[in-house]
């Protein structure tokens, strides 16, 4: 419960100040005396006045201050006829009696409203103390939040791309429908299944659609959530969320992000206590200790699989992993519809054209390609979804949003001849993808970028392949300084690509004249998941072997490059023309642009007789 300071601050001053009223508005001490001595006082203020309250007698001034008081017990009249026998004659002194038997409820007020703020406020801070002892209790509680099936629930119909993990996972939803099915063949419950995968290829989606097809009770907390600045929490809030999921029994719980507290143990820096380890400790005993046959399945989600203890990755604890990998160009167009759904498509749009430039997206970025282009149609009040903005909000997924930057003159021609240089080379090589966009337009870092087309997916890559790419790479280097005898900044993140490329083939796919050998290991430390260091397992002069190899690699490709480009000089000025005046070229007009082809200088030679 918390208590805002203002509002005690505004307590403790009403307080006092109705204390300083109270204390202001005290009568002084009256002195007592006998009736003579009020008659006679009266004689020196006129206009005097005796006030009976209750068996007190008070003289009262004409400004109503108390002169003198005493005690009486009787009526007005016995008071009365007191003062007659006493031989005072009331007119005579011009004396009037009044009797007072009420409460002077003003004064009593402003006495007691200080006493009763006191009280209040005590019993507001005795509250207070109450309920940080109830949140101290509750400390330790699980902080998973229960799904049950009276929700919307996402379904497999909603998870696209990724048939072979909504196969292996529904086996898993049939067995919390239909246990016996399993058991009658002595098949035993999966404890845990751990999802794998680079970000945003939906684990946690697939999670949620777990929960919704098997309407079973469905536990989810992040790993992150058990691990507080107190030793013991984590742990403890383990056992809580398996004790809370057994009532639910069957039941699935869900921890995303586990590598938060499932890093190998033993690698905490410093020694001590580590919080970590406790719950990780936990974790194991709940999923495979002495209390077996729970009716819990753990479903674990982490795109670090290489860090995790061993020990949680053992069969009787996560028995099954689920690879989400990037969805190839089918599970593209699929997990496009998806998104589709709802959103109202021209009819120039063909998601298998965007399934086939967008190679490499994941779930995710697909879901925001087409939320983009949703806001770029509304942005530019259409009614309709159209080609334009899909190709557009790929251009923003993938480079960032247009600049207002105005380029100069001869910015723009430098940059139209680098792009230029890229979309030519690709043209002319065998093994290189097709060219399907360039712009000279800026977006976000990059002042213009050639945009190639991959005819395939790809999971293997050849050697002829990335020589072609490294010519590409230089492609923009060579034109600028073949056209102005000079090069630019521009090319620094080329060069870099080129060059990281030129020393994997060497060092780790064997593709270079040092043979197939694998230079250098990469040591992590596992606690944090980085890499700090690469472990030099060759010799100085292996290393002055590899850097003359990648400069052999990168070399040899600006030398083809640049032959290109002097062959094919006419078409690079074309295209360079063209970029300047339209800054955007793609299909027909890129086609009428690159087109004829000129004769290709090495699709038919071997590649020993290639230019050096």
């Amino acid at each position: 419960m918390k208590i805002s300071r203002t509002f005690i601050y505004l307590l403790i001053g009403v307080s006092v100040v109705l204390l300083l009223i109270s204390l202001v508005n005290r009568s002084p001490s009256v002195p007592s005396g006998t009736l003579s001595e009020m008659v006679n006082k009266v004689e020196y203020n006129p206009g005097a006045t005796l006030v009976q309250k209750g068996d007190l007698l008070v003289l009262m001034s004409p400004y109503g201050e108390e002169l003198l008081k005493s005690h009486f017990q009787g009526s007005t009249l016995e008071l009365r006829s007191y003062l007659e026998q006493e031989g005072i004659a009331m007119g005579r002194l011009n004396l009037e009696v009044k009797t007072d038997t009420g409460l002077d409820w003003g004064r009593m007020i402003v006495s007691i409203l200080p006493i009763l703020f006191l009280v209040g406020l005590f019993i507001f801070f005795m509250r207070g103390a109450q309920g940080g002892a109830s949140q101290a209790f509750n400390f330790s509680r699980s902080k998973a939040r229960l799904i049950t099936g009276d929700r919307p629930n996402i379904t497999f119909a909603d998870v696209a791309g990724v048939d072979e993990v909504k196969q292996d996972l529904q086996e898993i939803v049939e067995f919390l429908k239909q246990p016996q099915k399993f058991l009658s063949l002595g098949a035993k419950t999966p404890h845990g299944i751990l999802l794998v995968g680079p970000p945003g290829t939906g684990k946690t989606l697939v999670a949620k659609a777990v929960a919704g097809e098997a309407l079973t009770p469905f536990f989810s907390i992040s790993g992150s959530e058990f691990v507080e600045m107190f030793v013991g929490v984590g742990a403890s809030r383990v056992r809580d969320l398996f004790e809370q999921a057994k009532r639910f029994a069957p039941s699935i719980v869900f921890i995303d992000e586990i590598d938060a507290v499932g890093r190998h143990r033993g690698a905490g820096i410093g020694g001590g206590h580590d919080e970590r380890e406790q719950t990780l400790n936990q974790i194991l005993v709940e999923m495979d200790g002495f209390d077996t046959g729970t009716g819990i399945i753990v479903m674990a989600a982490t795109n670090r699989p290489d860090i995790l203890d061993p020990a949680l990755l053992r069969p009787g604890r996560f028995d099954r992993q689920v690879i989400l990998d990037r969805p190839d160009i089918q599970g593209r167009r699929a997990i496009l519809e998806v998104h589709a759904r709802g959103k109202p498509l021209g009819e120039d749009v063909n998601l298998e054209v965007i399934a086939k430039e967008t190679m490499g997206f994941t779930g995710a970025d697909l879901a925001n390609l087409m939320n983009e282009a949703a806001i770029l149609t509304a942005r530019r009040d259409k009614k309709v979804i159209g080609m334009e903005e899909l190709e557009e909000a790929i251009d923003r997924v993938v480079a960032g949003p247009k600049k207002s930057r105005l380029m100069i003159p001869k910015e723009k021609e430098i940059t139209a001849y680098h792009e230029a240089g890229h979309a030519l080379t690709a043209k002319m090589l065998p093994h290189a993808d097709p060219v399907h966009k360039i712009s000279i337009v800026n977006r976000g870092m990059m002042g213009g970028y050639t945009r190639l087309l991959p005819t395939e997916d790809r999971y293997f890559w050849t050697r002829s392949q990335f020589e072609d790419m490294l010519c590409v790479d230089l492609g923009g280097y060579v034109a600028e300084e073949m056209v102005f005898q000079d090069v630019t900044t521009g090319s620094s993140n080329d060069i870099e690509n080129a060059t990281g490329l030129a020393r994997k083939m060497i060092t780790q796919y064997g593709m270079g004249e040092l043979g197939p050998r694998s230079f250098g290991k990469r040591e992590e430390l596992v606690f944090l998941g980085k890499e700090i260091a690469e472990e030099k397992n060759y010799s100085d002069k292996t290393a002055e072997e590899i850097d003359s190899e990648v400069h052999r690699l990168i070399t040899t490709a600006l030398n083809r490059a640049r032959q290109i480009l002097l062959e094919n000089k006419e078409r690079l000025d074309n295209i360079a023309h063209e970029l300047i005046s339209r800054e955007t070229l793609e299909g027909e007009e890129l086609e009428k642009v690159l087109s004829p082809t000129p004769v290709n200088l090495f699709r038919d030679e071997p590649r020993s007789q290639q230019a050096p």
